[in-house]
């Protein structure tokens, strides 16, 4: 009997990524790969698909089935080609104004399907790829090209959306952290159902406020993965949002694993269970003959 090879991350590798020297979607490709491989899942079961903007080319810098689609629709893809075989692992990737602004309303129906689909967000507080706009992330004051009086309108919170609607694995990495990406990553695709990643990925051509050294001074680590230390019931969806309102409130960005939900069965499952068997080709054809016969 054969061994199976064990997976390594550079079994995922694809051409060279061309993005900006710095930027922390490097560490989130890198993470992912990472992950799949610690997983051994083989790059044939493993689909990932993006959205527009900077992040949108993770699609095609890592070694599997991808789908490159437009501004704001990773989650109908995604969600879609889960139903469609359960089989895969799919992993859906996009950036803060790919996923938050025209693909907010996605968003908020994914969390509450709970389809067992893994979503990862390089949230920069800015649209990179476009040249530096404001996105729905970037703080109030923030000056961009297209805010030159500063941005007026108060941040959405992705974290605090994905719990208050029902998503059941929520986490938040740092693209300044390699190490506990992969970890988290890991988590979020074991577990079954609608899991949410918000990576912190700065920007480093577009966004000079939002800085590494900007966010190492801001986040705090609500579990154990890097010094922190868990004081709430991770299983508790309303701890869970008390402590990222307490995090906050002392001008804190959490960062960790903050929610799990186990033992609620995946959206995929709820809707394969009504739908007919496949009938094969072989069968459509003899009931097609069959129909015919009442023309003769």
């Amino acid at each position: 009997m054969a061994v199976e090879t064990k997976l390594k991350p550079t079994d995922f590798d694809s051409h060279f990524p061309t993005w900006c020297p710095g930027c922390g979607d490097f560490a989130v490709l890198l993470g992912l790969k990472k992950a799949l491989a610690e997983l051994n899942i083989k790059p044939h079961e493993v689909v990932v698909v993006s959205g527009i903007g900077c992040s949108g080319k993770l699609s095609d810098y890592i070694k599997a089935y991808g789908f490159h689609g437009i501004h704001g629709r990773t989650m109908p893809v995604a969600q879609a080609i889960k139903l469609v075989n359960p089989n895969l692992t799919v992993i859906a990737v996009g950036g803060d104004g790919d996923g938050f602004a025209i693909g907010g309303n996605h968003f908020i129906h994914a969390c509450r399907r709970n389809i067992d689909i893994t979503y990862i967000v390089m949230d920069n507080q800015i649209y990179g790829l476009t040249k530096g706009q404001a996105s729905p992330t970037s703080l109030i004051g923030h000056i961009t090209s297209s805010t030159p009086y500063g941005v007026k309108d108060s941040p959405i919170d992705p974290i605090m959306i994905a719990l208050s609607n029902g998503a059941t694995f929520v986490a938040r990495t740092f693209s300044g952290d390699g190490a506990i990406i992969p970890k988290i990553f890991i988590e979020g695709i074991k577990h079954k159902g609608f899991s949410f990643i918000d990576d912190i990925s700065p920007c480093v051509t577009f966004n000079r406020f939002n800085t590494y050294e900007w966010y190492r001074e801001h986040i705090e680590y609500v579990d154990e993965s890097k010094g922190g230390k868990r004081d709430y019931n991770v299983h508790d969806r309303l701890e869970a949002i008390d402590k990222v309102k307490e995090v906050k409130s002392r001008g804190k960005i959490p960062v960790g694993i903050i929610f799990i939900e186990e033992g609620v069965p995946s959206g995929e499952t709820q809707y394969i269970k009504d739908i007919p068997p496949i009938k094969s080709s072989l069968e459509i054809k003899e009931e097609y003959l069959e129909y015919l016969k009442q023309f003769e």
